[in-house]
């Protein structure tokens, strides 16, 4: 008898741990900010430099590796810090910005700080709050000057000097001339004047030695321009075979002796070259028919390159010598992760200490310090230690063509433990931008919240996202409920095809340009969805040219008349607000009342449209957010109501999955 009540006991045992186990992820932990968001190891190898989020504001952490010991730099004004670089072995750079909303990086303010490792000497380089600093002493010789400052490069041999960029504005905020590279003081912010810029809006490049050897960018009309600056001489000289290729100037090699940049790959599709600077002649060293390279691989020490990365379905990467010791310590760090991109994220000058990264679609990732004289690797931070990939849903990558034969790629995201699932309920996710914007193999909350309460979870690179190249990115052009939205139909009937999905059981949500795809979707194809969510979305285009932050400049003006159109008819029949006669799905409005991308005015025009023709929808507003919600509080209740809707549309998720946990 007792030994049968012990088994009695165990058994309601392990069905306790069994239940908890099943649980899902609470959604506030999947809401919560990543602890540490970005890191990169100091020249000497002493120190690590890192955003970190304190009490809701993204600050720079420097860790001294000698001690572990942190200390926090705080921004002011409550300002996040928006991007970092060592500029010297022992100076890191960085730039604030204000914060926008969950989709855009922080508005940067334009100004430039500068602090030592060991968090002394903390002062404003350049900027026009010069009076009332709060983040250390005031300069002596920098005055308070009204433009945007950004780090170019740092300097060999030179610990107190790096490269930066400015561009000066008008009264309005805008910029008004041409960039000038500039050699700053790390120390005094004092400056000296090197080049000017050819072109508005661009872009410099450096070699290792402090010369601006390359200037690029984007015209008002499209053009895409590269500019070389000899090494001895003066003015520049346009490139006109690697503007028309629309190259692009990556990194000069170690040694300064060759460039490597993105360029066409003739019929293998793309490549990255390397140019020979004194024989001016170039290399194919990487390819790809189907993708765009990602970046350069980063090598163990500082500013080496061994190879490209790129993301063709799941990310790769190519090494350009197999056999050399780079290639080799990567080979076997990669070997610990299975399954999950492994990188050198940053290195000391010497290759003796090297940061690596971590992570994958189930792994928000973590940051590890290698010793390779020692072969040691030190887990040092991790972005999101709370959660636990094994619970975590994996992206599957699928391609298929569109009606008109083009090919898309995109990713299938199943329940977990549900890989082979058929029939299940859809909610098919559009990602914002639209042009240049692309899906990939990682991790993010908002699949991640569908996925792990029994969703399947579809996303498509529809024509006019980037990382397929230029034509592909301009096929989009002027497709905004076109072609563009015919991509995400097609993919959607493609996973009905294929038994993924439940045709009687499909929602459609995005945000930003994804919440217009999702209402448009429901507008245009109203017996393919069940439900539309609609987040921080556009719902009449005409609006974009009068109102939010792209038309207040020639460049946004330009922008919208090339890549949106600017015939009004036409805007106005592909806009889901004059639509609404076709609708059939329920429907779900998510807006941010601070948001200066998308003004509230849209949603509230759809809102209200809505209401007049007596449509039952959820309306959501948070009049603090900005262009996507940043606060965890309201990201948790967006995901809260949005199951909620999503479950009484078109039903709960799967049984299969684990059940969903209160958060």
């Amino acid at each position: 008898m007792i030994k049968m009540r012990r088994w009695i006991v165990a058994g309601m045992l392990l069905l306790v741990v069994t239940a908890l186990q099943a649980q899902p992820v609470s959604l506030a932990d999947l809401a919560k900010h990543a602890q540490y968001r970005d890191a990169r190891i100091s020249p000497d190898g002493h120190y690590i430099a890192a955003t970190t989020m304190v009490n809701n504001q993204l600050v720079l952490a420097l860790i001294n590796l000698a001690d572990n010991k942190e200390s926090i730099v705080r921004p002011r004004d409550g300002n996040d810090v928006d991007d970092f670089e060592w500029a010297s072995p022992t100076r890191v750079v960085y730039s604030v910005g204000l914060r926008k909303g969950g989709f855009d990086r922080p508005f940067s303010t334009g100004e430039l700080f500068a602090v030592n490792a060991d968090s002394s000497s903390p002062d404003m380089l350049y900027g026009f709050r010069k009076t009332g600093m709060s983040t250390g002493s005031l300069l002596n010789h920098a005055v308070a000057e009204r433009g945007s400052a950004t780090f170019i490069a740092a300097i060999d041999d030179d610990a107190n000097h790096m490269l930066v960029s400015v561009s000066t504005w008008d009264s309005t905020g805008y910029e008004v001339q041409l960039p000038v590279a500039f050699r700053m003081d790390l120390r005094t912010g004092d400056k000296i004047k090197l080049i000017t810029a050819p072109m508005r809006g661009a872009e410099f490049l450096a070699d290792h030695h402090g010369h601006i050897r390359f200037a690029y960018g984007l015209g008002n009309d499209g053009s895409w321009n590269v500019y070389e600056h000899p090494l001895d001489g003066d003015g520049w000289t346009l490139l006109k075979d690697f503007s028309d290729n629309r190259s692009t100037p990556l990194a000069f090699s170690r040694d300064d002796r060759a460039v490597y940049f993105s360029c066409p790959a003739g019929s293998e599709g793309f490549g990255v070259c390397r140019w020979d600077v004194a024989k001016r002649t170039s290399e194919t060293v990487w390819s790809n028919p189907n993708v765009e390279p990602d970046g350069l691989v980063q090598g163990m020490a500082q500013d080496s390159i061994i190879g490209v990365s790129f993301t063709d379905g799941r990310p790769g990467l190519s090494v350009f010598d197999a056999d050399s010791t780079d290639a080799q310590a990567l080979i076997m760090l990669m070997k610990q992760f299975p399954g999950e991109q492994v990188s050198f994220n940053s290195g000391s000058r010497d290759g003796r200490l090297s940061l690596v990264e971590v992570q994958a679609d189930a792994d928000p990732g973590a940051f590890y310090l290698f010793d390779h004289q020692a072969k040691k690797l030190s887990l040092l931070l991790s972005r999101k230690q709370w959660i636990d990939p094994a619970k975590m849903a994996r992206k599957q990558p699928f391609e298929f063509a569109a009606r008109d034969g083009l090919k898309l790629h995109g990713y299938v995201t199943y329940p977990p433990g549900m890989d082979d699932a058929k029939n299940l309920p859809l909610v098919v996710v559009v990602h914002g931008g639209p042009f240049g914007i692309r899906d990939r193999w990682d991790y993010e909350p908002d699949v991640q919240a569908l996925a792990t309460r029994g969703y399947a979870v579809l996303q498509v690179n529809f024509r006019g996202s980037g990382g397929y190249g230029y034509d592909f990115q301009r096929a989009g052009w002027r497709e905004w409920g076109g072609k563009m939205q015919d991509d995400v139909t097609d993919a959607t009937r493609w996973a009905i095809t294929q038994h993924i999905a439940n045709p009687q059981r499909i929602c459609i949500y995005g945000g930003s340009y994804g919440g217009y795809a999702a209402l448009e979707g429901a507008a245009k194809e109203p017996d393919l969805y069940q439900c539309a969510i609609g987040y921080v979305g556009v719902y009449d285009l005409s609006l974009m040219y009068h109102r939010g932050d792209i038309p207040q400049s020639s460049f946004g003006e330009d922008y919208l008349k090339r890549q949106l159109g600017d015939d009004m008819k036409m805007l106005a029949s592909h806009s889901p607000v004059n639509q609404l006669d076709s609708l059939k799905a329920k429907v779900m409005l998510v807006v941010g009342g601070k948001d200066q991308r998308v003004p509230e005015i849209q949603g509230l025009h759809l809102h209200q449209a809505l209401l007049d023709r007596h449509i039952a929808h959820v309306w959501m507003l948070k009049p603090g957010e900005g262009h996507g919600f940043y606060d965890e509080a309201n990201v948790t209740d967006l995901y809260t109501q949005m199951l909620q809707f999503i479950g009484a549309s078109i039903g709960p998720g799967v049984t299969g999955a684990p059940a969903a946990a209160a958060h």
